[in-house]
């Protein structure tokens, strides 16, 4: 809805247009009348709209034809006045105002007219009959008022519809020559129908009519009120009622009565509570509410979004197989002005044998979509209606944004739901294979998957420790000279190579030395392909070595040419890591602590034992006279005792201060 409103009054000299400003201001007609009346702005708590409203006066004595031209560009409406009792200045209306307003105002956007006859305190007669050949020849004429200045009549109602008809247009709702709605608005009003119908069913029953009646008036109808309406349609058309519900017609029907008989602002108040603008196109601000998101951020659905997607699902899953076939799919996304879902989203999440989206494919897809695009996800939503059927203020009550990294980090504890793992590797090595088991599917199925219709992700969920987690796999493709910080930003790496290629191994090593070996996001390597026959890697270290030297764990094997559903165990070590990324940093630790202290360590260690061994073997040279026997082996047995209890104590030692140093270096 426009935030103000600006009136421009036209006609001929001496036809009232001053006397009727003056008379509005002052209630009262003005004893002196000047040549033209200055603007004046009504208060937006004065008007019935609560719109500040601009009124215009125009004078042909004092002002030029381009000063006319330049307020005619600024007006939303323009009232032509006539009198009712100067045939002339009602010939004037087409002969010269209407056509010089046309010229001066682009076809695409033309202003609302209001035909303004004053004066009918001076006849007896009406000049409407004059006036509606003119009403029906001009599209852009709202309405005829006919007033007097001097007796205060119909002052208040002729700026009410000037308002009016800025505010609440025909224009865009309906065609008169046609007598029905123009194709723009019933688009709008059979997804406001749509949505509104909460069961799917095609009707809108006693609880629909009463929920949409308070989401746009703010208060339910009465019972009696409700038989009513569905009585108007009843004795006006056949199929607009039906099981004692209303249907898309009859919804339809009731929005042409009401706009035939004057009360636009229903059609209006309807169209503008579900986000429509005056050219009936959903606006920006419903569409895309604003959210802010702090860097190393990322966005889930919430609790209720969760729930409002489920309700959705269960509406259109109409043979209850938790699975969504193609037609239902379309119906889903009919409120929608554009299929959302290509053919990739298949290949993207989970589906059943028949390769229809199943429940928990559906609510991954919405989260992938959330987390990768958040104002698409808003976008969707929008078009859903969350924002209404959740009596939410806009679709971001919908988003939970996760703190930053950093401090889940010093916690060491994250309360994020969603964890990203980019899939580098070599062409050929298996990264798409590796995507595609993660949704269930072993190479044989596979196979069907047609190259176009090819998905660079796959997102599913997890169990970690009995929490449910979704793990969103990427595909990056394999240029080593250009990753970009998208590539790089992720919870976790997966580094795959062919262990049937021995050139594959090389671009993981290669990217995990200049790309990850200094940070600190996991890593793990993926041995693909590991039902064939490993060949030597064409790599100074192999891959097992590799991993030994940079600490790693050692190289998993997978391969998803399997008879049965591959193994997700893979997969919720991925997201274990991905959840705990400081366990895996605190085991690189220890390794590192182990190889620089090894050999100093093993030496000490061998020192000590070699004392402890001459010891023995000193004792056991002495000469020692019987009585004196049971004496010195005690003492021997203690000595023994305190010699390994110090070589334990040094060996701890040995292992604290290792530590120490280890950690100092990480630092």
């Amino acid at each position: 809805m426009r935030k103000d409103v600006r009136i421009l009054l036209v006609g001929e000299p001496k036809v009232g247009k001053t006397s009727l400003i003056m008379s509005l201001v002052s209630e009262e007609f003005p004893d002196e009348v000047p040549l033209r009346a200055e603007e004046i702005t009504i208060p937006a708590d004065v008007t019935p709209e609560r719109v500040p409203t601009h009124i215009v006066d125009y004078s042909e004595a004092e002002q030029s034809d381009e000063q006319l031209y330049q307020e005619i560009t600024k007006a939303n409406v323009i009232c032509i006045v006539y009198s009712v009792n100067n045939k002339k200045s009602i010939e004037k209306v087409t002969s010269h105002w209407i056509p010089l307003i046309n010229d001066r105002t682009d076809k695409d956007s033309r202003v609302p007219l209001i035909l303004v006859g004053n004066k009918s305190d001076l006849v007896e007669h009406s000049s409407m009959e004059t006036i509606l050949p003119i009403m029906n020849q001009y599209q852009d004429i709202e309405t005829c008022v006919e007033c007097s200045a001097k007796n205060l009549k119909n002052i208040s109602e002729l700026f009410y519809y000037a308002q009016k008809a800025v505010l609440h247009p025909t224009g865009p709702l309906y065609c008169p020559e046609e007598k029905e709605m123009k194709p723009s608005c019933v688009k709008a009003l059979t997804r406001i129908f749509k949505v509104s119908d909460l069961d799917n069913d095609g009707i809108l029953n006693d609880n629909e009519l009463n929920f949409f009646q308070r989401t746009c008036f703010n208060t339910p109808l009465a019972p009696q009120a409700l038989e009513d309406v569905k009585n108007v349609v009843r004795r006006n058309m056949t199929d607009g009622v039906k099981d004692n519900g209303l249907t898309l017609k009859g919804f339809l029907f009731l929005h042409t009565l009401f706009i035939q008989r004057g009360r636009h602002e229903t059609t209006w108040t309807v169209l503008r509570r579900f986000g429509y603008d005056d050219d009936l196109e959903l606006t920006q601000d419903y569409l895309f509410p604003l959210i802010k998101i702090p860097p190393d951020c990322t966005t889930e659905l919430n609790h209720n979004a969760y729930l409002f997607l489920q309700s959705v699902f269960d509406k259109h899953d109409k043979d209850r197989d938790c699975a969504l076939s193609p037609d239902e799919v379309k119906d889903l996304f009919k409120v929608f002005p554009y299929m959302p879902w290509g053919p990739d989203v298949n290949n993207t999440v989970c589906t059943n044998d028949k390769g229809w989206i199943t429940y928990q494919g559906y609510l991954s897809q919405w989260t992938l979509t959330t987390y990768l695009d958040v104002q698409r996800s808003l976008e969707y939503l929008g078009y859903l209606g969350y924002s209404i059927i959740y009596e939410q203020e806009s679709q971001a009550a919908a988003m939970t944004v996760t703190r930053n990294k950093r401090i889940d980090l010093q916690k060491k504890q994250t309360q994020r739901s969603v964890f990203r793992c980019n899939i580098l590797g070599a062409r050929g090595s298996g990264k798409s294979g590796f995507l595609q088991a993660f949704l269930g599917r072993n190479l044989q199925r596979q196979r069907k998957i047609r190259e176009d219709h090819k998905s660079f992700y796959a997102i599913s969920t997890t169990y970690v420790y009995g929490q449910e987690k979704y793990l969103l796999l990427h595909e990056v493709m394999p240029d080593f000279d250009f990753l970009s910080e998208a590539d790089l930003a992720c919870d976790v790496v997966c580094l795959v190579y062919d262990v049937n290629n021995p050139c594959s191994f090389e671009y993981c090593a290669k990217v995990y030395k200049r790309y990850f070996m200094d940070s600190k996001t996991p890593c793990m390597l993926i041995a693909a392909k590991s039902d064939v026959h490993e060949v030597r890697q064409h790599y100074s270290l192999s891959p097992l070595e590799f991993c030994r030297k940079h600490k790693l764990h050692p190289p998993q094997p997978f391969t998803c040419n399997t008879p049965e559903v591959p193994s997700k165990d893979i997969y919720t070590k991925l997201t274990t890591m991905a959840m705990y990324p400081l366990l895996g940093w605190v085991q690189r630790v220890w390794s590192y602590l182990l190889a620089e202290e090894e050999y100093s360590l093993v030496q000490q260690v061998t020192a000590i034992s070699n004392v402890e061994e001459s010891i023995y073997m000193e004792a056991s040279a002495q000469q020692l006279v019987p009585s004196d026997r049971h004496m010195a082996q005690a003492d021997l047995k203690n000595s023994t005792f305190w010699l390994r209890a110090s070589v334990g104590a040094t060996v701890f030692a040995v292992l604290g201060f290792a530590m120490y140093r280890a950690l100092l270096k990480q630092r």
